[in-house]
């Protein structure tokens, strides 16, 4: 296994080829799925004032076992009623702002009215500040609600907003080139013969971009032939990233690597101590960094998510670019491993995690099947059943 180099020492050299991209200021309705490129600070206190949680009856603490003499009413979006003196309260609904003297509200359900009287029925002495939500529970102004690099998915764009923002800076999105090789390749849907092969792995590869924070040029089915290959590369070299599928192992028709190095190319490492995925090449010209995945469909996927995604996720301003890995009991007995990491196609639900009996990095039905790939470690000892193991939700 000499020269194999360590997959956790690849994805370093990988990122360290790579460039975070400039940052832009997007409109907050056009920034979902970008990374925030500064820390987000409150630009307003949130509740703006005292308001209600509930429907029911602004009251002071100080009244709290009534009766009281109703003088008013307040709605969500409107200024409050006027101040409440002793013996007084106030007809109040959700996201109403309390009145000034209030300082609790009783729950509608808890009273009874007979006329302009409300006489307390159900909660005897309330709790000062009971169904409130006060000036800056959330957050005040000045705080930090989230950090840079953060994902601004919709709970964290809410946040944005009603932190007073409308516009948002972000890192750009990374333009990705996939280019996929073959000559068996055909167009998905169309007849092949029993030499040829639908092309998969391109809408695959593209598929697992698309719901990241990047922009996608697909150039399917390229020839084997060093000509047609080195004026594809070099259409893509606008891009950030040119990421190749299949043609990166070193048969006499595998021409990867030979067209990067014809193009001047800067090849950074070759090979990586895992399977599936060995045969992965990654590299510059001149500032686009290339990244080439081996053809078999779960070759190409395990690669794509140890090395692809991370690059994206890196150069988009991700603070954390690498793939989360959780726990599970294993239902099977796991061999020791050895000089290679291997990552296996697994099921993983409640009761824990199972590989699958036959991992062919050929077979997409396997591939399919999974949600997990289930991780061992180079030079892993045996896991014995229940054992807790690492994995990759898929």
């Amino acid at each position: 296994m000499s020269g194999l180099l360590p997959l956790d020492e690849a994805q370093k050299r990988l990122i360290a080829l790579a460039t975070r991209l400039p940052s832009e200021s997007l409109p907050v309705h056009n920034a979902w799925n970008h990374y925030l490129a500064e820390n987000l600070i409150a630009k307003r206190d949130q509740p703006a004032a005292d308001m209600s949680a509930m429907d029911g009856y602004a009251i002071r603490f100080e009244d709290r076992d009534g009766p009281w003499t109703l003088v008013g009413e307040c709605k969500a979006g409107s200024p409050p009623c006027r101040a409440l003196q002793p013996g007084e309260t106030a007809r109040i609904f959700t996201g109403a702002l309390l009145p000034e003297g209030a300082d609790t509200v009783v729950m509608q359900e808890n009273v009874a009215a007979d006329g302009q009287t409300i006489r307390l029925t159900e909660e005897p002495s309330p709790s000062r500040g009971r169904h409130v939500r006060h000036k800056g529970g959330d957050f005040e102004r000045g705080d930090r609600g989230l950090p840079a690099g953060s994902l601004l998915n919709p709970a964290a764009l809410g946040q944005a907003v009603i932190a007073g923002y409308g516009e948002l800076l972000v890192g750009k999105r990374p333009r990705v080139a996939v280019v996929s090789t073959g000559d068996e390749l055909v167009a998905p849907g169309q007849d092949s013969l029993p030499h040829q092969i639908p092309a998969s792995n391109d809408v695959m590869v593209a598929s697992l971009l698309s719901g990241m924070t990047a922009e996608t040029r697909s150039l399917s089915r390229i020839a084997d032939d060093m000509e047609t290959l080195c004026a594809a590369l070099e259409s893509a070299r606008d891009c950030d990233v040119i990421v190749t599928i299949g043609g990166a192992s070193v048969g006499d028709h595998d021409l990867v690597g030979p067209a990067f190095r014809k193009l001047c190319a800067e090849i950074d490492f070759y090979k990586i101590a895992m399977q599936p995925g060995k045969p992965v090449m990654a590299g510059k010209i001149g500032s686009t960094v290339i990244l080439a995945l081996p053809g078999n469909p779960a070759s190409a996927f395990v690669s794509a998510t140890l090395f692809l995604l991370p690059l994206v996720r890196f150069m988009a301003g991700a603070a954390h670019y690498l793939p989360d890995y959780q726990s599970a009991p294993t239902s099977e007995a796991l061999p020791a491993t050895g000089p290679r990491a291997q990552f296996l196609r697994a099921k993983v639900d409640q009761t824990g995690i199972t590989p699958f009996n036959s991992q062919d990095s050929a077979k997409l039905s396997v591939l399919a099947a999974a949600n997990a790939l289930l991780c061992r470690p180079a030079n892993a000892d045996a896991a014995d059943v229940g054992e807790m193991v690492p994995y990759i939700a898929i």
